[in-house]
């Protein structure tokens, strides 16, 4: 029980210890990352918009001279000047409103989805640097290994229990191992190179890595649920939108209302006296504009209905993809379990046979081609317990995006 406890303990704190190095980059990946900038400013742009979406049209202000005076029973009409403001139907600038907040409400999930994709791209990377890690360090504890095997090799041909061969065989492993740990710090430092990338940062900087990642026995923390899964939340958001862009639509079916005035200043008729001579024309106007043709309405309505239904067949399909997704990675996360189970115990098992190889020395009877077997099993089942972890947690970062609110 008190071993059990322990185990737990212990998987919690390297889990804890890794998270926090691990959110220490994503962190720094979402403050730096010019894709994430790039929609952070479409979302501010897109509310810069509906503060726009209320704004009433130009109000007109017009000036004229009379080329030609009319003249009138008052007199002669010098010029006009006029000024009309039209106001679209009631509810229409809230309408117009509502309309630009859903579109920018899409912009900002954009942003979290692309936020989400870039935790995975980065966690993803997280772990198979640990791996390659991780790896390197097992082929270099081989490597020593292979050579402590050689010095009793060259002593055993020296007393006529191993022939040179078995040097040459031993000499010619560990040249191996030393050309795969060779590519693999090729390949970290590639790998170290993409994931800097990913944090907008200098691609020679080191990355700090967790010295240990188990898998707990027993212990899941599972994720939430695909409902609030960002990509699904859009389509219900662009539905909205749709809706809200009807509602706008119903609303310019309507007539708009004009208020104007218009002013006249007028002459005085000369050798005349009456009460009105030179009296000046003022004359508030009310204009309607009317969509007497409104066949583009009625056609826009029939494609926002259309729209929705579309919206709405994405949805189900983008969401079965998800749920795929989510079961394959809940299946590959507890085949890793199983794998790394697995090779734990195929593990302890070839070192059980190292240890009787090396009891066999002291008699004199070892045989170097089973210590080979035995080296290339023990590297066989390390490297795919290594593995192993990658995968685990490789598929809880998926988990994670597709599952977390």
């Amino acid at each position: 029980m008190k071993k059990r406890i322990c185990t737990i303990f212990g998987f919690f704190l390297a889990a804890i210890s890794q998270g926090q190095t691990l959110q220490s980059y994503l962190e720094e990946a979402e403050a730096n990352n010019p894709e994430i900038q790039a929609f952070e400013l479409k979302y501010n742009i897109s509310r810069e918009k509906s503060q726009q979406a209320d704004a009433l049209p130009n109000m007109e202000v017009s000036a004229g001279v009379f080329v030609s005076e009319p003249e009138t029973r008052t007199g002669a009409q010098k010029a006009r000047f006029s000024v009309r403001q039209m106001l679209p139907w009631f509810g229409t600038l809230t309408a117009r409103e509502d309309y630009a907040n859903a579109l920018a409400e899409i912009d900002y999930l954009d942003m979290v989805i692309v936020k989400r994709k870039l935790r995975l791209s980065i966690a993803q990377s997280y772990y198979a640097l640990y791996a390659n890690k991780e790896i390197q360090e097992v082929l270099e504890r081989n490597i020593q290994l292979l050579r402590t095997y050689e010095k009793l090799a060259l002593t055993a041909v020296e007393v006529g229990n191993a022939s040179a061969v078995d040097v040459l065989k031993l000499q010619i492993r560990q040249n191996e191992l030393q050309a795969q740990s060779d590519i693999l710090k090729q390949d970290f430092q590639s790998q170290t190179h993409q994931f800097n990338t990913l944090l907008n940062r200098d691609t020679g900087l080191e990355i700090a890595l967790a010295d240990t990642l188990e898998i707990g026995t027993g212990i899941e923390i599972e994720g939430g649920t695909l409902d609030v899964h960002p990509e699904l939340e859009k389509y219900d958001k662009l539905y909205e939108s749709v809706a809200q862009s009807e509602i706008l639509n119903q609303k310019e079916t309507q007539p708009g209302i004009g208020f104007g005035l218009d002013y006249i200043p007028v002459a005085e008729r000369p050798g005349m006296d009456f009460s009105d001579n030179g009296k000046d024309v003022v004359m508030p106007m009310v204009s309607f504009s009317i969509p007497v043709f409104n066949s583009k309405y009625k056609s826009r309505s029939v494609e926002n209905e259309l729209r929705q239904e579309e919206l709405n067949a994405q949805k189900v399909n983008r969401r079965n993809v998800l749920e795929s997704a989510l079961n394959t990675a809940l299946n590959s996360r507890e085949a890793a379990r199983i794998r790394f189970e697995t090779q734990q115990q195929n593990l302890r098992q070839a070192n059980d046979a190292e240890e009787i190889l090396i009891k066999n020395y002291e008699t004199g009877t070892i045989d170097f081609n089973d210590i080979l077997d035995i080296q290339e099993l023990q590297l066989k089942f390390e490297v795919q317990q290594i593995n192993a972890v990658e995968q685990y947690y490789a598929q809880m970062a998926i988990i994670n995006y597709l599952t977390n609110g």
